[in-house]
């Protein structure tokens, strides 16, 4: 590894060239004895007239020529009149600017920033300071300066300077007392520090293994952990166990630890004639307010209801179609209904039925909002229906200016709607579905379409099968696969999957297409489909058209394989296209690439304007990179989205996709090979997800054996959710167990991550 000379430089800050406010990775000029160097590093709140020590060394950077990378930034005080008067004067503080500068320096000269510091009331003598201005002042300067001592003390704690200006951001100046009283606040979601670094830390700050601020962190850590899997809440007699194992400490002591967290609230123990359950906070709160509105929702519906059957037939009419009578049947209960569900599989008309919903709804004069999980389940949906349809997120109206993520829409301020039809149901949360039910009127219509035999959603609990179970949700499931339909391979065989017989796989005439391959010419064969062979006979776009879905990331047929096989053949390098790694990654002009994470901030311009929010799941092309300004443009669909090289890990390529991610998708080409040594990921509903995503052609290549473990396995992810307990005893205010995966601690040699067994997304 090569060694670089450390220096130190000192300085005036002549410019900030780029700042990433995020990560607080920051380009700037110092002037240093009358030269000019270009400096990088994580420099947060540094600012223009600032006098710098910074340390570090010399790089030469390939496109950017001689920078200095700097190490360790301290500010230095500017000690003259004029140096304090030209600080000043670059609005370093908040409130301050050149005229009232001048004044301030004019009045206490060198001493001003003493005076700022240590006695600020002494401000108000300067024209245009009053006592609370000079509060707000002297604040100010504490603030920018406290920084200093705070990332020092987290650097010495080992933490990477993201994670220090998170702390940052959260705590300010208190971060350093925070983290001594409890070491693993830092586990924070939006710290996000793991667990076992938080660990370090306590030991390192003397918090002995048996601590009961540890014993507590462990159990909340084993809950969320746990969360991600899919559980809203665990058994007691399971959670014990697990973070006792976890933290090597004794069982009796993690149930006493327990006890006093339940008493203070911080969990909560819900206890049902199958067990005791503990729940996070949020997830209690979640599951109680959803169950309490859905019943109060289907207890309002009018006992005689109204007969739509002339309106139907009238619709029937207009739009020369003729529904079948669960069509019919599920209009009528929609109309009648409060909170109605709707189901089906592909080509039972579940589309066709929504559309006379909606345009029964209008008739009535009712406002209705139409909404999807995702950026491209919503698309789809205003494909369908003719009409708006948004995210859930954006439909609630993201809070851009909270800390932790919230809605503008909520119990205090209602949506402006009467009706709300929510398509792609399997998909939806038990937080998201709270939130969405927090803010509709209590007269708002709800209305959820979905496919239960798809995945469910990635986010904690079993919404959409826990109200179909509870069974007092007015539900229709549509069944009946219409004529037209049927004529299409995909359709037909999706359900023979779902009913648990084997697809047809040696047709050559239909949609359908079956290839026995191997994995290694399985590989092949895909780059070949997606390169010359579909994009010829079909005239598909590799890029928009064609969609490789797969199980799983591993293996030759993974996601990690093919993306890199893919990128190589669909989009080489060349002299014109930029390119820039991100550790093992190597993203380049005109790679296909996907959001992976919720990103409620990011800017977004389109031919109808501007807007922020570039969810998971949103698939696009890197348009352009700029290396001097460190950004990079994806085009998603109709909007242009501008990304810092800083926020790459948001995103990930995306020629092959795995089913998870694919979820709530239509492609008009999907080519999905399936590996034979996966035998956890080969149940019935994940390939049944994957075969649904084809809009008009599915290539599966794999081994007819495999098809069938998969269409044999019927194995659902179960998970631990009480929702159907809570809407089938109203009057107890208990929960159900239902029967969920054992916990179980990992092998010695995996990560150490306290969770049940789950599928790899």
């Amino acid at each position: 590894m090569k060694e670089h000379l450390t220096e130190t430089l000192t300085g005036t800050v002549e410019d900030i060239v780029f700042r990433n406010e995020e990560t607080g990775f920051t380009v700037l000029d110092l002037a240093v004895n009358d030269e000019l160097v270009t400096v990088v590093g994580e420099a947060l709140d540094i600012q223009a007239g600032e006098e710098l020590t910074v340390t570090g060394y010399y790089t030469a950077h390939a496109t950017y020529g001689t920078q200095f990378k700097g190490e360790l930034f301290e500010r230095r005080l500017p000690a003259t009149a004029n140096a304090i008067g030209r600080y000043l004067a670059s609005r370093a503080i908040k409130g301050v600017g050149p005229a009232l500068a001048r004044r301030m320096v004019d009045r206490f000269g060198d001493k001003t920033l003493e005076v700022i510091e240590k006695k600020p009331q002494l401000l108000t003598a300067v024209h245009g300071i009053s006592p609370r201005k000079a509060e707000q002042i002297h604040e100010e300067y504490q603030r920018l300066f406290g920084i200093r001592t705070v990332m020092l003390f987290l650097s010495s704690l080992g933490l990477d300077p993201a994670s220090g200006i998170r702390v940052w951001k959260l705590w300010g100046n208190l971060a350093p007392d925070t983290i001594r009283d409890n070491p693993y606040c830092l586990c924070h979601k939006m710290v996000d520090v793991p667990f076992e670094k938080a660990d370090e830390i306590a030991a390192q700050l003397g918090v002995e293994p048996q601590a009961p601020v540890r014993v507590r962190a462990g159990l909340q850590y084993v809950l969320r952990t746990n969360s991600q899997s899919g559980h809203t809440c665990l058994p007691q007699d399971r959670l014990c166990p697990i973070t006792a194992a976890y933290l090597e400490q004794p069982v009796e002591l993690v149930e006493e630890i327990l006890e006093e967290e339940l008493e203070d609230r911080s969990l909560y123990r819900l206890s049902t004639d199958r067990g005791n359950f503990i729940y996070l906070p949020g997830f209690f709160d979640a599951e109680q307010a959803i169950a309490a509105r859905a019943l109060l929702m289907v207890q309002s519906d009018c006992p005689q209801p109204r007969d739509y059957g002339p309106a139907i037939r009238l619709l029937e009419e207009e739009q020369g179609i003729q529904y079948a009578s669960l069509q019919r049947r599920a209009i009528q209960l929609a109309m009648n209904s409060h909170l109605f569900i709707l189901t089906g599989g592909p080509g039972t008309g579940k589309t066709t039925t929504l559309n006379g919903i909606l345009a029964l709804l209008e008739q009535e004069g009712l406002r209705v909002s139409l909404a999807a999980p995702t950026g491209r389940a919503a698309k789809r949906m205003t494909e369908v229906t003719g009409r708006e349809a948004k995210t859930i997120h954006r439909l609630l109206e993201v809070d851009p200016q909270s800390v932790l993520l919230t809605f503008k829409r909520n119990e205090k301020n209602l949506l402006p709607c009467d009706a709300v039809i929510v398509d792609e149901m399997s998909m939806v949360d038990t937080l998201l579905m709270d939130a969405l039910l927090r803010a509709v009127k209590m007269t708002c219509k709800v209305i959820l379409v979905g496919d239960p035999d798809q995945l469910p959603s990635v986010g904690a609990g079993n919404l959409l099968g826990d109200l179909i179970a509870s069974g007092i949700v007015p539900t229709i499931h549509l069944d009946q696969v219409f004529r037209q339909a049927a004529q299409s391979l995909i359709v037909t065989n999706a359900h023979a999957i779902v009913r648990g017989e084997l697809p047809v796989l040696d047709r050559r005439d239909s949609d359908f297409f079956f290839l026995g391959r191997g994995e290694q010419s399985g590989a092949a064969t895909v780059v070949e489909l997606c390169q010359t062979r579909l994009p010829r006979s079909y005239g598909y776009s590799p890029l928009w058209d064609i969609q490789v879905i797969v199980p799983g990331r591993k293996g030759v047929l993974g996601t990690e394989h093919l993306n890199q096989q893919l990128q190589a053949a669909l989009n080489p390098p060349a002299a014109q296209k930029v390119e820039v790694k991100d550790g093992p990654r190597l993203f380049r002009e005109g790679d296909k690439v996907m959001q992976i994470k919720n990103n409620y901030d990011i800017v977004w311009k389109s031919s109808d304007g501007e807007g922020t929010g570039i969810f998971n799941g949103d698939i696009g092309v890197i348009q352009m990179i700029d290396r001097p300004s460190k950004t990079m443009v994806v085009q998603y669909d109709d909007r242009r989205a501008t990304y810092t090289l800083e926020m790459l890990d948001q995103l990930e390529h995306a020629y092959a996709i795995t089913v998870h991610k694919s979820q709530g998708s239509e492609f008009e080409a999907v080519v999905m090979p399936l590996a034979g040594h996966h035998p956890r990921l080969h149940y019935r509903n994940l390939l049944y997800t994957g075969v649904t995503r084809a809009r008009k052609l599915l290539v599966m290549l794999g081994q007819p054996a495999t098809v069938a473990a998969m269409v044999a396995n019927n194995r659902r992810t179960r998970r631990y959710t009480q929702l159907v307990w809570l809407l089938t005893h109203p009057q107890a205010g208990e929960t159900v167990f239902l029967q969920g995966e054992e916990p179980s601690l990992p092998p010695p040699s995996a990560v150490p991550l306290p969770a049940f067994d789950g599928e790899d997304q």
